[in-house]
């Protein structure tokens, strides 16, 4: 197999990253694997195999739109795709689409908590729908957050009610569907064209969980993730082995997928 593809992966510019980390490890009582310096997810990619990392981005006010954008130009490579963030707040969200796309993005980044908002109000409709007519990827925070009370701001239904009002949206919805709401991802998402990638997922739920879902889910619609620095990357990719999900489909989720939709315009 050629390389890995970890499709959720975070970073920070150096000047920023200690600070960075040390706050979200104090908001989401987790200690961090790496430092959040894009050397360091480098480091750590090779020593795991990967090939690529699709760094996410977020704005959490309409701000810090443009430094989060050349950072992002700054830092893309063969190897790490950045994917930036707008804030739903900003009044020139519309046109920081328009410029994502005419900058060469694949996607944008965003997080209904850190951003305060509920992915089916109808107030972000127009901003799917520029995401739709420019064709770029939305890699969505859903299910809860470990930083924040359980709010439900993207749940299953929440996700099905976006996705039939925008069914040609490339919605990448990560940790398995939903963090921490996997039986109503089993209910509700698992078998339909809803994109799933596994960051930080595989930790919190039990074996025979994690194979059912990923063995009766659409087997191209799944993603491998692992929300470093949060997780360790090869410590994900062994649990996801250690599933024993068969050579086939563990190639889809590893790499091929990922390729597949990095590579469609």
């Amino acid at each position: 197999m050629e390389g890995i593809i970890d499709f959720h992966a975070h970073a920070f510019p150096d000047a920023l990253a200690g600070r960075a980390i040390k706050v979200l490890e104090q908001e989401g009582g987790v200690k961090a694997h790496l430092d959040g310096r894009v050397s360091s997810l480098l480091s750590s990619m090779d020593k795991s195999g990967i090939e690529k990392s699709v760094v996410c981005s977020i704005a959490t006010k309409p701000a810090q739109f443009d430094p989060i954008l050349t950072w992002s130009k700054k830092i893309r490579s063969e190897r790490i795709i950045p994917i930036p963030s707008v804030h739903p707040d900003d009044p020139r969200c519309l046109e920081r689409i328009s410029q994502l796309k005419g900058e060469g993005f694949k996607g944008v980044k965003l997080h209904p908590y850190y951003q305060n908002f509920y992915i089916d109000d109808e107030k972000l409709f127009p901003l799917y729908e520029e995401m739709c007519e420019h064709n770029l990827l939305l890699v969505l925070h859903t299910g809860f957050d470990i930083a924040f009370p359980p709010i439900r701001r993207a749940d299953p239904e929440q996700i099905l009610y976006v996705r039939e009002h925008f069914p040609t949206m490339r919605l990448i919805t990560t940790h398995l569907g939903s963090w921490k709401l996997w039986a109503e991802v089993e209910k509700s998402l698992i078998g339909k064209q809803v994109y799933m990638e596994i960051s930080m997922s595989l930790e919190f739920m039990g074996r025979e969980e994690a194979r059912k879902l990923l063995l009766n889910h659409d087997k191209n619609y799944i993603l491998f993730g692992t929300d470093s620095p949060w997780t360790g990357q090869k410590e994900t990719i062994e649990l996801l082995k250690g599933l024993h999900l068969g050579t086939d489909l563990e190639r889809l989720i590893l790499r091929d997928n990922s390729i597949n939709l990095l590579g469609a315009e």
